[in-house]
């Protein structure tokens, strides 16, 4: 037996050796093996569809070079050609960092075939050295990888079963519905909160709006505490360990991830196998699987959480645009009329023309657009080369590439013209229309997680596997006009309004919060947001943050009511009687007040163009300066100072890359401006003393700082005793 022991440490040397040699690899699935984006990706794959403008592969490899992996191994399927020419055309093939390899298959027709055809090469040509990162082609992330990487490396040496970490987040709700998947199905999980291993997972509980699910009583007889979540959102970023690839060979029936692999996982008793969770709190991740979350993650990228992959740095050889005032970006060949009126959080890309009386807001514009005059573009996403004639109005649309809107027309919430569509004048597209010149195919796929697999060039000239019907029909967008509106799927037409760009109809509203407000008085045995559940105890810890607080709405309108008052110049007693009535309305304490401001303040620095860090420090040192009397009239107390600093440090762990590194000389500023007394700086200190180790990144970063304060309160204090002695 002694022996034995000798050769497993070897062996577990050897391996650590061998891991330290492996390149970083990860697999990209090109291909999303759905149809939510129909009609467009009829035409074009997922993948190459823009999000702020830039395709959305391009953010998940400039995310996985940044992260540090060597060799990605994009998996191609559906317009496969074209996906394989624009990575050959762009500067990724010569790429200095990062190795890309396209691999081919027209035959996949999910995840599970793909990662099998993987396998069948793997034998062949041992592509796959190690543990990879798995990972789909519509994900934006800023999340680093290589601790993560180490952590699943140094775990899977004490446990040869852990061959997989999935990444997961917590969901912020909408403030509205207090849903944070909607559009989407429920996600349920369980794990060990000490080991954080996966125990259950299930993500079809939309039909059971009150939450409720089923656990193994085993669950509980074999852990002696279970957390059990369904307000977490899985960021379908994996590390996986070779074992995973040979497990999708080994079942032909494991198709999707999540639905046939993992849940198959966790229920294989022989096999015992095991998944991790790594939850990430200050980076993003974000996939887009349907048009309502394309809305969301663009609105991400300009409000620059997916920092540095924000629309005014060079990435992936894109064309940044220069950020103004109030989140707008402009390219420098902008031809704007001056009588038009671009709002706030608007992108406008390269060679695109405004005319006269146009309003713009919330809204990304493609490059070589033309806009006529008085046109009204809201919450849309107008895509490259569109020409949109005078008088249209276009709310919570997507438009794209090539399509035409002649005078007039006006479409609604939710519309999505796909590429070349003409609209004829004075013709109004109905809301929620998805509009192709394709004619939708006579028998929808049975499978929803099929897109289609062709051999072509991916044209929309050859599309096979589609039954499409061609025959001679009048446009139905007027006599003017050119395209099908296509007609929504059997009891999907209900559905539309979860997956569209359109804002939440009233009365799906009203339906929501009252299903909300009857769930809340159902039986009290119903698993709460998230909670723990005790094998000793029938007690469930439901101790989490209530999500019907209104905290949300109080900081937008302060963070308003400030950027108006730095526009305007407007005094700061005019400014504070304001804040003092959204204070009462809303029911806020001071320290909410000073928290808002300050917030306000900060993110109009970070708005206001800079292109280092050191001009982002100028930018909040004017503010802060010119401000501070603002700020100053809520932090009088110890208590209101400290949540200050809880802002910023909140702020700093939202945009690490960004703000992080300015932790310390701004809270050095506060400071220095008397905003903040050294009091509350090293009571901050203290409390934080106690905290994980993962808390204190911005405690230690300004370490010296607060050494500083303590040795300046210590001579101060024996100045005060000699004072007294004398």
């Amino acid at each position: 037996m002694g022996a034995q022991k000798k050769g497993g440490g070897a062996r577990v040397s050897e391996d650590a050796v061998e891991q330290s040699r492996q390149r970083l690899q990860a697999i990209l699935l090109a291909d999303s093996f759905a149809t939510k984006f129909r009609p467009v990706t009829l035409e074009r794959p997922k993948v190459l569809l823009p999000i702020v403008n830039v395709p959305m592969i391009d953010y998940t490899l400039a995310w996985l070079e940044s992260a540090g992996i060597e060799e990605v191994f994009v998996f191609c399927c559906a317009h496969s050609m074209q996906v394989i020419e624009y990575l050959e055309k762009s500067e990724w093939y010569s790429h200095p960092n990062l190795l890309v390899r396209t691999i081919e298959s027209h035959k996949s027709i999910s995840a599970g075939d793909a990662l099998r055809y993987m396998y069948e090469q793997q034998t062949e040509t041992s592509q796959i050295q190690g543990d990879f990162v798995l990972v789909s082609g519509d994900t934006v992330s800023n999340m680093p990888l290589a601790d993560l990487i180490k952590e699943h490396r140094e775990r899977k040496k004490k446990d040869e079963k852990a061959i997989m970490t999935m990444v997961i987040k917590q969901s912020k709700s909408s403030p509205l519905t207090h849903q944070s998947r909607l559009g989407t199905d429920q996600l349920f999980i369980a794990v060990d909160p000490l080991t954080k291993q996966l125990l259950h997972y299930e993500e079809d509980k939309v039909d059971h709006p009150s939450g409720s699910v089923c656990l193994e009583k085993s669950l509980l007889d074999t852990n002696p505490s279970v957390l059990v979540c369904n307000d977490m959102q899985d960021c379908y970023i994996d590390i996986c360990s070779p074992e995973v690839l040979s497990l999708f060979e080994d079942n032909f029936d494991y198709q999707h991830l999540r639905r046939h692999f993992v849940k198959g996982v966790l229920v294989d008793d022989i096999m015992g196998y095991k998944i991790f969770t790594h939850e990430i709190h200050s980076s993003y991740a974000g996939r887009i699987d349907n048009f309502r979350s394309y809305d969301t993650v663009s609105k991400d990228i300009i409000q620059r959480w997916t920092y540095p992959y924000v629309p005014d740095i060079n990435f992936s050889g894109n064309r940044p645009l220069k950020l103004g005032r109030q989140g707008i970006y402009r390219a420098s060949d902008v031809v704007q009329s001056r009588s038009a009126d671009v709002g706030a959080s608007t992108v406008i890309g390269y060679g695109t023309k405004i005319g006269n009386g146009d309003k713009i807001s919330n809204s990304v514009i493609g490059n070589g657009c033309s806009i006529g005059s008085n046109v009204v573009i809201e919450g849309s996403y107008i895509w490259n080369n569109v020409t949109i004639e005078d008088g249209c109005e276009i709310r919570n649309a997507i438009v794209c590439d090539g399509v035409k809107i002649r005078a007039g027309a006006v479409l609604q919430p939710g519309v999505v013209l796909s590429f070349n569509v003409v609209v004829g004048r004075d013709f109004v597209v109905p809301a929620y229309s998805k509009v192709s010149l394709l004619q939708q195919p006579t028998t929808e796929d049975s499978d929803e997680e099929l897109e289609y697999a062709d051999s072509s060039s991916g044209t929309a000239d050859h599309l096979s596997g589609l039954n499409l019907q061609m025959e001679s029909k009048a446009s139905e967008l007027g006599p003017d006009g050119a395209g099908y509106i296509w007609e929504a799927c059997e009891g999907a037409h209900d559905e539309e309004w979860k997956h569209s760009v359109a804002p939440i109809p009233k009365d799906k509203l009203f339906e929501i919060t009252q299903a909300i407000d009857d769930d809340d008085t159902d039986d009290e045995s119903v698993v709460p947001t998230s909670g723990e559940l005790k094998s000793d105890a029938d007690s469930i810890n439901t101790d989490v943050n209530d999500p019907n607080d209104d905290y949300y709405y109080f900081e937008k309108e302060v963070e308003g009511t400030v950027l108006r008052a730095v526009e305007e110049n407007i005094k700061v007693d005019l400014v504070t009687l304001e804040i003092n009535g959204l204070r009462l309305s809303y029911n806020m304490e001071s320290a909410d007040c000073a928290g808002a401001t300050f917030y306000s303040m900060i993110k109009l620095a970070v708005d206001t163009p800079h292109n280092s860090a050191s001009e982002l420090y100028k930018n909040a040192a004017s503010i802060i300066t010119k401000w501070k009397e603002l700020l100053g009239f809520y932090v009088k107390k110890i208590d209101e100072q400290i949540e200050v600093i809880m802002k910023f440090e909140e702020m700093c762990q939202e945009s690490p890359k960004e703000l992080g590194p300015l932790f310390t000389q701004i809270l050095h500023l506060l400071y220095d401006k008397d905003v903040l007394q050294e009091d509350a700086v090293l009571r901050w200190a203290e409390e934080k003393a106690g905290a994980d180790e993962a808390d204190k990144v911005y405690l230690k970063q300004c370490e010296t700082f607060i050494q500083w304060l303590k040795e300046a309160s210590e001579e101060e204090d024996e100045d005060d005793e000699d004072e007294e002695d004398d």
